[in-house]
């Protein structure tokens, strides 16, 4: 009886080792994980591949070629509207929105996908 005890005592023990090992274990890899993201270089790469909103229409815009001019006609705008859009001062409506995807021939998805 007392053999089974001992025994049943260093294997709990030794569970508990492996269970704090693989504990520590974890928090080490999330905080290398952590201090990787937070790294110069991962925040740039993430600042370039996210965008404005007005940056992604005026790429979309210039892209297809179209001016401000007849991006505004063609959905109902001034011209100055869609300029305000493209410097990030406002953004276009839901509807306008709507209205440049199709223009453009994309989804809106596609236009939000990047966007900050």
């Amino acid at each position: 009886m007392k053999i089974s005890t001992v025994t049943a005592t260093i294997a709990l023990f030794i569970m508990i080792l492996i269970v704090g090992a693989f504990l520590t274990l974890l928090v080490f890899v999330i905080r290398a994980l952590l201090k990787y993201l937070r790294t110069k270089d991962v925040q740039e790469e993430k600042r370039i591949v996210k965008k404005s909103l007005g940056e992604t229409l005026k790429e979309y815009r210039t892209k297809c070629k179209m001016t401000q001019e007849f991006v505004a006609e063609s959905i109902g705008v001034s011209r100055q509207a869609v300029s305000k859009w493209e410097q990030g001062v406002s953004d276009p409506s839901t509807t306008n929105l709507l209205a440049l995807a199709k223009l453009y021939g994309v989804s809106a998805e596609e236009l939000l996908k990047n966007v900050e």
